[in-house]
C-alpha cells in the first residue's frame, strides 16, 4: 500500500499534459466577478471620520474644562452698605499652605451656603438679620487681617480670624436650619387649612 509519492507526481504528469483553452483565465475571471462581486472600498471610510471627530470633540470638551474652572476665590463674601477698602497685603493663606486650606475651606463653605439661599417675602425678614450679623463678621475679619497686617502673624489674630471664618459658618448653617423650619412650618399650615377647609 505505500507508494512513493515522486512516483505518483511523475505519473500525474506524464497524464495531464494537456493546455487549457486561450482566454480561460480571463473567462474564469469574468465569472467569478459576475458570481461574486468585490465591494468597492471607498476612499475615505467613514470610521475614519468619525474617530476624528470623535477626538476633536473630546480635546473641545477638555479645553473647554480647562476654560471653564474657575480660579481661586476672593475672601469678600456678602458686603451690604458701604465697603470697607481692602487693602493690599497679607492674608491668613498667605502664612502657611496649612492655613490656606483652612481659609479656602471655610470660604467655599461660606459661598455655598449664601449661593443656596432662596430669598421669598416670607423669609425676608430673616435673611435680612442674619445678614447684618454676616456683615459686622466680615467687617470685623477684615480688621483683623489689617491688624494681621501691621503687627504681624501672631497665635491671638490667627486664631480669631479662623474663628470669625467658623462664626460665619456656623451663622449661615443655623439660618438654614431657621428656614427649613420655616419651611416646614408653612406646609403644616397649608396641610392644616386644607383640611379645615375640606
Amino acid at each position: 500500500m505505500s507508494q512513493d509519492l515522486r512516483e505518483m507526481f511523475k505519473r500525474i504528469d506524464s497524464v495531464s499534459k494537456e493546455s487549457m483553452k486561450e482566454g480561460h483565465e480571463g473567462r474564469f475571471l469574468k465569472r467569478m466577478e459576475k458570481e461574486l462581486p468585490m465591494a468597492k472600498r471607498a476612499a475615505f471610510p467613514i470610521y475614519k471620520i468619525a474617530a476624528a471627530l470623535i477626538i476633536l470633540f473630546g480635546l473641545g470638551a477638555l479645553f473647554f474644562l480647562k476654560l471653564s474652572v474657575p480660579g481661586p476665590m476672593d475672601a469678600t463674601v456678602v458686603e451690604k452698605g458701604t465697603a470697607i477698602p481692602e487693602e493690599k497685603g497679607i492674608s491668613l493663606g498667605d502664612l502657611s499652605p496649612d492655613l490656606k486650606k483652612v481659609e479656602n475651606y471655610y470660604m467655599v463653605n461660606i459661598n455655598l451656603e449664601l449661593s443656596q439661599l432662596k430669598i421669598s417675602d416670607r423669609n425676608k425678614a430673616l435673611i435680612d438679620s442674619f445678614m447684618e450679623r454676616l456683615e459686622e463678621l466680615n467687617v470685623e475679619y477684615k480688621k483683623l487681617n489689617n491688624e494681621l497686617n501691621e503687627i504681624g502673624p501672631n497665635d491671638q489674630t490667627i486664631t480669631a480670624l479662623i474663628k470669625n471664618l467658623q462664626l460665619r459658618l456656623q451663622l449661615l448653617h443655623k439660618l438654614r436650619d431657621k428656614l427649613q423650619e420655616l419651611k416646614k412650618i408653612s406646609k403644616e399650615e397649608g396641610e392644616n387649612d386644607l383640611i379645615t377647609s375640606v
